[in-house]
C-alpha cells in the first residue's frame, strides 16, 4: 500500500515570493514618503532576504524565488542586495534620515 502524497496549499508555493515582495513594497512607500535612503535599504534587505529564503528551503518549496541553481541564486540575490544597500549607504550628502 502505498502512503497517499501530502499536498501544499497553493498559497503555501508562493509565501517565500510574497514575503519578499511585501519586504519590497515598503521600500517603496518608503521610496515615495521622500526617506529614499530608507527605502533603498529595504529592497536591499529584501533581495537578501530572498537569498536566506533560497539557503533554507528545498526547491520546491521556494517557489517563484527559484530562478537556477541555488548556489547561483543565492550568490545572485545576496550579491545584488549587498550592492544596492552598498551605494544606499554610501552616497554622501544626505541625512540617513532622508
Amino acid at each position: 500500500m502505498t502512503t497517499p502524497q501530502r499536498r501544499r496549499h497553493p498559497v503555501l508555493a508562493h509565501l517565500p515570493f510574497g514575503m519578499v515582495l511585501a519586504v519590497v513594497v515598503l521600500g517603496l512607500v518608503r521610496i515615495l514618503l521622500y526617506h529614499w535612503r530608507q527605502g533603498t535599504v529595504l529592497i536591499g534587505a529584501a533581495l537578501i532576504l530572498a537569498a536566506a529564503l533560497r539557503v533554507l528551503l528545498r526547491d520546491d518549496q521556494a517557489g517563484l524565488i527559484a530562478i537556477r541553481s541555488r548556489g547561483v541564486d543565492v550568490l545572485t540575490y545576496g550579491g545584488f542586495g549587498v550592492c544596492v544597500m552598498a551605494v544606499a549607504l554610501t552616497i554622501e550628502g544626505f541625512d540617513l534620515e532622508n
